[in-house]
Formats: structure tokens, sequence, C-alpha cells
């Protein structure tokens, strides 16, 4: 089973000058008479240009201190599109750079609606690739997500590149296998229905999943790491110059059907590499993750006293949204200007210090400069603002804020992750009441709202924190209810839209047994029990950690540049890396470009070089040892002189590279390929649509499949079957292990050199299958009920059966694989 808007601007079109011949003259002449005398242009007409101009820069500066929206105006329809329900997926678009909400059909319904329930149909197949199985925030929403699908009857297997102490957790869900990227071209992909890659390091199972036979596999890749992206920053403007690994990041990004990321903050630094299938799945456990260790690392004392904070100022954090990271914080204009003032003045009345620190844009100079004029127009002194890019490390601020504020009043598709983060931090938030905040958030108990029509509210939602000496004790306890609440709020709905998304991506084989839609998710909350007994939140080494950035940065460029990453052994910061940096980029573009100009010098210069003539005796000579250097011309003929004087070869079908790795070699058995050209070099392989044309089409390849193979072969048959007896083995047999065992071949290659059996077919089939059905049963069920009477019209034409004769041979289901082999004999 092989599953593997244009549009148009509208232009203005002007005629060309000089176009027109005489009809144009004439109308120029015509416009000419029209125009009135004097001048074109009078002090007046300037006056009022003037005053035009004045006006609308007024309006668009009005405009941008003016709410940008709130979350009525939101829904209705006007401002960003309304929030998901749950398990809502939102797309990340590149061209406009925004989050839209992303619904697509169940494909599981549609199979559902059309499928025919028949016994010992296969479970639908999951491969889930890690990096590691570490305990980490990753491993736990992993872990929770595969307990989810294992329980919505998906069959679902764990591929871990590296082995961790989540390994008993992982066993206790789902099966466990531990390859080594040398392996990874020995696993047959072919027999899930899906892949999920969660790791950076998967870049290399996504490199085997574009060959052939594995393209039309849904491959959905999550993406918890920034550690390319940080990369990508480099290049401001990769359309201009893009260097070749960051071509090869994008290919390899393309070529899966969607590029997951938990929160809005990842895919604006992949941008560059987006290429339409950029989704965001909110709701991961790492936010979480993060707080607890982090709070577990670090004194909040230490960290006050480095960024010279009194221990009695009451520090404000402001943050917004990831949507807009490089712009200045106009959306906090809004809230601050009506609100900072009474704040300040609550403050002087209750002889508290107030410091507000800003998270938001980048650290550059320019931005600096701006912000902070910015800052004088909301009316706050010179000494109470801080500001801090979206760069810094957040989990830093957090640790010595006492308020958070979040100013933004844009309608986000998704929970903010900041605002999630602050809650898992046990800090009391203030926020406006969008539609997706009070979805999960309820004021007065997990948080401080205000009304986001009138931003001068939030100085009530102040009132209620501050007191005489710092926080009132209402706010220590919202903050305690806000911090239980983020710790599952976000499950169930990131755990649905995993699975809805693969509902709409997976193709569901017509024997496959169906699974329950997501409407059965169960999971309510992540699996923290397991890991928090594993007692390693905070605990986990920052050598472990090292070695996993390590193996991140090998991948970054390829592995031919592994070289130019190094780590500093006696430093925890993971920003130590040494990154290639734009000059050294360019040195190796330069020394590419030389040695091709040299390259094509050696070429000219040896053309134009006198050569003697050489006679025909030379040039047969010459012409001779060509042919001998060949590897595939000589692998053919070493191929018929091995196979002379056998009964019988077995022809083994596939299509692509990818299938290379599971062929066998030896004089019994010869490839055949079902992809123009791809044979493997120095092999005899044979070209199926060389010897059948009609291959050549992909419709006719595609629906013919593996039976093609068997048509080319059939087509002038003489040219390249000369023994006695042929046999077909796909690839997968190989693949999935239920290939001929040596002994089996033995005893096959010995029946077949005995006595004349006449017309015979021979099959074999591995012995732990199910033994209660026989051949035909089973080949009914896979094949909707038509397998024994489209056999039977089949057989009964070959042979010329009579009515009273049956038509279908004998198959018992009893007899050892390994050894024995059933027969018919026709005649």
């Amino acid at each position: 089973m092989w599953r593997r808007g244009a549009h148009s601007d509208a232009a203005h079109h002007l005629p060309a000058a000089g176009a027109g011949g005489p009809t144009s003259a004439a109308a120029a002449g015509a416009v000419r008479r029209r125009r009135r005398p004097g001048l074109s242009c009078r002090p007046s007409h300037l006056f009022f240009a003037l005053l035009v101009a004045l006006f609308t820069a007024s309006l668009l500066v009005v405009w941008q201190l003016l709410p940008i929206g709130d979350g009525d105006a939101a829904a209705d329809g006007e401002g960003a599109p309304p929030p998901p329900d749950g398990g809502g997926t939102m797309r990340f678009s590149a061209s406009r750079m925004v989050l839209r909400a992303f619904d697509t059909e169940s494909r599981l319904e549609a199979a559902r609606s059309a499928r025919r329930w028949w016994p010992g149909l296969e479970p639908v197949r999951l491969a889930l690739v890690v990096g590691s199985m570490n305990i980490d925030a990753e491993s736990l929403m992993l872990t929770t997500l595969a307990k989810s699908l294992v329980g919505l009857r998906y069959e679902v297997e764990v591929l871990a590149f590296t082995d961790g102490k989540a390994h008993d957790i992982w066993k206790t869900i789902c099966h466990v296998n531990v390859v080594s990227f040398e392996k990874l071209k020995y696993v047959d992909w072919s027999k899930y229905n899906a892949v999920l890659v969660s790791s950076l390091e998967g870049k290399r199972v996504v490199s085997i999943l574009m060959q052939e036979p594995f393209r039309l596999l849904p491959v959905v890749w999550l993406i918890h790491d920034d550690a390319v992206g940080q990369h990508l920053r480099n290049y401001p403007e990769p359309h201009l110059s893009v260097p070749n690994h960051i071509e090869d990041w994008r290919a390899h990004f393309n070529a899966c059907t969607n590029v997951v990321f938990p929160d809005s903050h990842l895919p604006l630094l992949y941008s560059p590499l987006d290429t339409g299938n950029f989704l965001v799945i909110p709701g991961s456990p790492i936010d979480i993750w993060a707080a607890k260790r982090y709070g577990l690392s670090h004194s909040q004392g230490t960290i006050r006293n480095q960024h010279g904070i009194k221990e009695e100022d009451i520090v404000v954090l402001v943050v917004g949204s990831y949507l807009f990271f490089d712009e200045l914080p106009w959306d906090y204009v809004t809230v601050l200007r009506a609100s900072a003032p009474h704040v300040m003045d609550m403050a002087r009345t209750k002889k508290l210090g107030v410091q507000f620190i800003f998270f938001c844009g980048n650290g550059t100079d320019a931005y600096n400069s701006a912000f902070q004029e910015l800052a004088s127009h909301m009316g706050f002194p010179d000494d109470s603002v801080k500001h801090f890019p979206m760069t810094h490390d957040i989990g830093n601020l957090l640790m010595f804020v006492d308020i958070v504020l979040y100013g933004s009043l844009r309608q986000e598709p998704g929970f903010p992750p900041l605002l999630l983060r602050s809650m898992s931090s046990e800090i009391p938030i203030i926020a406006p009441n969008l539609t997706v905040i009070t979805k999960y958030v309820t004021d007065g108990i997990h948080a401080f709202l205000f009304n986001s029509d009138d931003p001068s509210t939030a100085a009530s939602a102040f009132m209620r924190i501050l007191g005489e000496k710092g926080l009132l004790d209402t706010a220590y306890s919202v903050a305690l209810e806000g911090k239980l609440l983020s710790k599952n709020m976000l499950a169930y709905d990131c755990i649905v839209a995993h699975v809805k998304l693969l509902e709409s991506v997976l193709h569901y084989p017509s024997d496959a047994r169906l699974p329950l839609s997501f409407s059965q998710v169960k999971e309510r909350t992540w699996l923290w029990d397991p890991f928090e007994s594993k007692a390693a939140l905070g605990n986990s080494s920052s050598e472990d950690e090292r070695h996993i950035h390590a193996r991140i940065a090998g991948i970054l460029l390829g592995e031919s540049a592994q070289s130019n990453w190094t780590i500093d052994s006696d430093s925890n910061d993971t920003s130590s890396y040494d990154y290639p940096s734009q000059s050294d980029w360019d040195d190796l573009s330069e020394v590419e470009i030389f040695e091709d100009i040299e390259m094509r010098e050696m070429e000219e210069i040896d053309e134009r070089v006198e050569k003697p003539l050489l006679t025909w005796d030379e040039v047969y000579r010459n012409a001779r040892k060509s042919e001998r250097m060949k590897p595939e011309g000589n692998e053919r003929d070493e191929g018929e002189l091995e196979r002379t004087g056998q009964p019988v070869c077995i022809y083994e079908i596939y299509r692509g590279e990818g299938a290379w790795p599971f062929l066998h070699h030896g004089s019994l058995y010869r490839g055949i390929t079902l992809s123009k050209g791809g044979r493997r070099p120095r092999s005899d392989d044979v070209d199926a649509v060389m010897r059948l044309s009609v291959l050549d089409d992909a419709y006719y390849r595609d629906l013919l499949c593996e039976f093609g193979a068997m048509f080319a072969i059939a087509n002038r048959i003489d040219t390249v079957h000369k023994l006695p007896w042929i046999g077909f083995q796909s690839w997968r047999a190989a693949g999935r292990k239920v290939s001929l065992s040596e002994s089996a071949e033995e005893t096959l290659e010995k029946t077949m050199a005995g006595e004349n059996h006449e017309d015979v077919i021979y099959y074999w089939v591995p012995m732990y299958t199910d033994q209660t059905s026989n051949f035909w049963s089973t080949c009914d069920c896979l094949n909707a009920g038509h397998c024994r009477t489209l056999f039977e019209d089949a057989f009964r034409n070959m042979y010329g059966l009579p009515e009273g004769v049956a038509a279908l041979p004998p198959m018992p289901n009893d007899g050892d694989y390994w050894s024995t082999l059933h027969s018919w004999d026709v005649c």
C-alpha cells in the first residue's frame, strides 16, 4: 500500500512611452488643451497639503497609543483570530509572522465511516524517536503523550539514541528500542504508519525518511530546543546569502508533514527555515519544569544582590507577547500610562520602593535608546525602570521579582507562555481579562485580573496586592493557587492537540484496526509521580547537559563541521559553545570558490594540450579497458556467472535507496528496482522501468505496486531470466525479519533441483503468525474479502479448469516455516 493558490496581483497596465502612434499624440494634445493657464501649484495649496500631513501624523501617533484590541473585539473577528477550543493547534505563517487557528478534518472519522471490520486487523503503529531517555521535561511530555496514544489503541514504539534514567518509565508504557546512529538505516520504517521525531538529533532519521520508499510516510518533528534557531540569528538576511547547512536544514524541515513548537517564540527563531508547515501546540510542561529546577538551584537573595535590588523594594516585571520579538512594546503603553501614576502615588503613600523591569525586544543600543524615550513618556522616574531583552534568561528575572504584570492587550491564540512560567514560579500576576486567560484563570483565586476595555483598572489590581510593608497575604495565597493550577492546567489540551494532529496526517490502511478518537483521551495531568519519584528535579548532572548540547552542536552544521564546536568543560553556561562566526563562513566560501576556479583552469589547460593521435588498435584497447573498469557491467557479468547452474533466482523487489540495506547478496537473490535509474552500485540489479515502460508513469507504478516488478520480468523473460525456477520477495521481508533463513534457502534449492513437479507454487510464511486461520482467510482479511475470489478466477483461467474442479490450491496452516514449503501440483 503505497501512499506515499495561485494568485494574481491586480496589475495596472500603463501604456509604454511612445506607444500608440498618432492616437496617443492626439490624446496628449487634448490634455494639454484642457489644462488651465497659470501656476500649477499655489501657496494656498501647499499650506493645505501641510495641514493634511500634520493631521495624518497625529492620527498615526494616537493610533499607536490606543489599545491594540481586547478580548471582545478580537472575538468579533476584526482583530487577531479567536482562541481555539481545548486541544487547539496554531499554524505558523512565515509570510505574515502570525499564528492562526488550525483545524483539519480528522482522517480517522472518515476511515471509520467507510471501514468494514475484519478479524485479525493490525494496530496503527507509531514510531517515536527521542534523543535520550533522561529525566527532563521533554521526557515528561512524551511519556504522557505515549500513554494517551496507547490508551487510544495505537501501538507505540520508542527509538532512543541514548539510554537514561527514564528507561523504566518508558518500558511500563510501550516497547523501547535503543538504537545507535549506525543502525538507523537498518530500521524498517515502512512498518510504521507515522513517525514522531522529538530531537534535533532526529535530523538523521528525517534524512532516511526523505528517501524512497519512505518519502510518503507522515513525519511530525517536535522541536523543543532553540540551538539551531539561535544560530540562525547570525544571518539576518537569509534570502541574500544562505550557507549550505542552512539550506540543508530547510530541506529537512520541508520534508516533514509538520514541524511543531511548544510556544510562539521558537518559530520566530526558526522562521528562515519555515516552508509553511510550522505549527504551535502550546501547553508543554517545559516552563513548569524549568521553574521547579531553577528555584532549587538558585537563591533569590543572591540574585537580588547581583541586580542591586534592595530587600524592601517591590519589583514589578512587565511581560507581553512573544509574537513581537524585536518591536517596541507599544501594547504596554496603554496599560502603563493608565496605571503607572496611580501605582507610583500608592508606593509613595505606603513608603514603598517600586521598580519596573521590562522584558521585551532586543539588546541593541538603538532599541535601548528608543525604549528609554518611550519609558519617559509613560511617567516613570529615570531610576525606576530597567530593560532586559528577550534573549535574557527569564528564569533569572523571575527569581527576584515580586509581581508580574502582563501588559499586552493583544488577543493571543493560546495561553501566554510567559504568563504560565510566571504562575509556575509562584509569583502573583496581574493580567487583562482576555478570553484566552479567563478560560483557565479565575480572578482573585489564581490571579488578579483587570478589565481590558478599561486599562486604568490595573491600578485597582495593584491595590489588592500592595500593603504597608510589602505584599499582602492575599497576594501570596493567590500566587500559590496559581502555581498549583499551572502544573497541569494545559496538559489535557496539549495532549488532545497532538492526537488531533496525528488524526489529520495519518493514512489509515484498510488492514488496520482503527484506534479511538481524540475525544476518548483520559489523561488530564502530566505523569509527574514517576518522574518526581526519581528525585531528579534539580539534581541532574550538568555534565549530562553538556554532552547533550555537544551532540546537538555536532549536527547543527553537519558531521563535517563537528570540529568547529568546542565546549568549555569548566563552565555550566550553554552559551559558551564556540559557534562559527560569519567570518568563518566567509573564509570557507572563499576557499571553495578558489578551489572551483583552480579546477576549471586545470581542465581548460588539459583540453588545450596537444595530444598525439592514437591508432585504431590503441583506441580499441582503451575502450575495452574502460569497459572492464565499469563496476555495473562487470558486476552484472559476475552475477550471471554465479547463477549459472542454479535452479532458482529470487528477485527482491525494492524502491529507492532507503531499501538497499535490506537486500540480500549472493547468487540466490537478485534485486529489481521500481525507481528509474535507482539500481545499487556494483550490482546486477534489474531496472523494472527500463523493461516495462508503463512503470515510468507514476499512476500505473503506484497502482501496480510490487506486481509491476513481476510484470517487468515477465515481459520478454528470456532476455533476463534463464533459470527453470523464479521467485519473488519484497525487500520488507528482511526488514521485518520474515525472510528465508539459510536452512530454508538450502531446502528450497534442494527441492527445486530434485524431481520435476511441473507447475508448482511455493510460498513461505513465518510460523509465529496466527495459526487459527489459513492462507486464504488471511489474504481475504488483507484485501477486503476479494482475495479468494480473484485467485480462484485467475487460476481457473490460467489452467482451463472446468467448473467442477476446485481452482484454489489447498494451503494448510501447519508446517515449519524454516524447513517445509507447501506446494500445489496443478497437473
